[in-house]
C-alpha cells in the first residue's frame, strides 16, 4: 500500500482523476487509504416503487435516488449532494448493463434520473456519456442511441471501438473500450442485481466485463480471479469511483439472462464507493431471497462468488468484504 506521501505524489500527477472539486477526489481518496477508514454502503428501499401493474413510478425512483445519495453524502439537498460526488468540467460515464435483455437490465428511468441530477450539479449534457457494450444492450435498457455531443450521449463500444494495444489482466491480455480509456474522466457504475450461473452473482465489479473486447477470456474458475484482476487494472480502479446499483428488479436464479420465473422486486438501490463491500452486500441480499424461495445458498450450490474475497485480498486491495469493516445503512 502506498504511504500518504507516495499517494499525494501520484494524485498530483493526475492518477486521481476527479479533482479537488469533488469530495470523492483527493480528500476522499486519502481518507480511503487511511488505515482505519471504514467504507459505507447505502441500501435504500421503497416498497411502493412498482405500481399495481408492475411498472416503476418515475417520481418514486427519483425520490429513492435522492434519499440514497443524501444518506451517503450526509447532504439533504440533491444538487449539493451530487456536487460533492462528481467533478465539474469533466466527462462522466454511466456504465449501465443491458446484457440480460429487456426485463432484467438497468432501468432507463433510473439512468435518466441520474443524468438529470448530474446536469443540475453543473455537468453539461455533452459531458454525460451513457454506455455499455453495444446498441443492442443499451436499447434493452430502454435507451436511445445518440452521438450528438450537444446532448447527453448514449452509445456503445461498437461505436467507439477498443484500444489496439492490449493491457495485462492477471496474465490475460485484454483490450479496453475507448469510451472508458479516452472519453470518461469518471465512471459511475450502474449495474442490475442478478444471479449469474458462471460467477455466482453479477453486480458492481462484474459490470466491468462490459468494457472488454473478449469478456469470455476472464470467465474461467467462476470468474475468479478474473473479476478482481479486471477491476485492478489501473484505468478501471481509478476511473470507476462510484456505484448506483439497480436492485429495483432482480433475478435470484438462472442468470444472467432474463428468467421470469425467478424475477422479483427488491425495490432498492445500492449505493457506495467500495465496490467489494457493495458486491458483498448484494450477495447477501440474493442469498436471503434464495433461502426464502427454499433454494440453497450460493455456497451450498457450489457457486459462491469467490471473486469478492479475492478482490479484498492483499494482492488486489479493491475494498473490504468484512461486514465489520464497512458501515451498512439500510433506509
Amino acid at each position: 500500500m502506498k504511504n500518504r506521501r507516495e499517494f499525494l505524489k501520484t494524485a498530483a500527477t493526475g492518477a486521481v482523476l476527479l479533482g479537488a472539486g469533488s469530495k470523492l477526489g483527493l480528500a476522499a481518496a486519502m481518507d480511503q487509504h487511511a488505515e482505519n477508514a471504514k467504507s459505507k454502503v447505502v441500501v435504500a428501499r421503497d416498497a411502493a416503487l412498482h405500481n399495481s401493474g408492475g411498472q416503476l413510478g418515475e417520481k418514486r425512483v427519483v425520490d429513492l435516488l435522492d434519499r440514497a445519495i443524501a444518506s451517503y453524502t450526509g447532504l439533504d439537498k440533491p444538487v449539493e449532494a451530487w456536487k460533492s460526488i462528481v467533478p465539474v468540467g469533466k466527462v462522466i460515464g454511466l456504465k449501465v448493463n443491458g446484457l440480460g435483455g429487456k426485463g432484467i437490465s438497468t432501468h432507463s428511468v433510473l439512468v435518466m434520473a441520474v443524468a438529470e441530477r448530474l446536469q443540475q450539479a453543473g455537468v453539461k449534457p455533452g459531458e454525460i456519456v451513457i454506455w455499455d457494450r453495444n446498441a443492442h444492450d443499451l436499447e434493452a435498457c430502454g435507451l436511445t442511441i445518440n452521438t450528438d455531443s450537444s446532448r447527453i450521449r448514449c452509445f456503445g463500444s461498437d461505436v467507439s471501438g477498443f484500444e489496439e494495444q492490449p493491457v495485462d489482466c492477471g496474465g490475460v491480455k485484454i483490450k479496453l473500450s475507448k469510451i472508458l480509456t479516452r472519453e470518461c474522466a469518471m465512471v459511475i457504475g450502474m449495474p442490475i442485481l442478478k444471479d449469474h450461473m458462471g460467477a455466482g452473482i453479477t453486480f458492481a465489479m462484474k459490470n466491468m466485463f462490459g468494457v472488454l473486447d473478449r469478456p469470455m477470456d476472464l470467465h474461467a474458475g467462476f470468474c475468479n480471479p478474473g473479476v478482481a484482476d479486471l477491476n485492478s487494472v489501473p484505468v478501471i480502479r481509478e476511473k470507476v469511483r462510484f456505484t448506483i446499483g439497480d436492485a429495483m428488479t432482480s433475478i435470484y436464479n438462472g442468470g444472467p439472462g432474463f428468467r421470469p420465473e425467478f424475477l422479483w422486486q427488491p425495490n432498492a438501490l445500492i449505493v457506495g464507493e467500495d465496490r467489494v463491500a457493495i458486491d458483498y452486500t448484494a450477495w447477501q441480499i440474493l442469498d436471503r431471497k434464495r433461502a426464502e424461495a427454499g433454494m440453497p445458498t450460493f455456497a451450498a450450490a457450489g457457486r459462491e462468488p469467490r471473486y469478492i474475497a479475492t478482490a479484498a485480498d492483499a494482492a488486489h486491495k479493491l475494498g473490504t468484504n468484512d461486514p465489520e469493516r464497512f458501515h451498512l445503512m439500510e433506509i
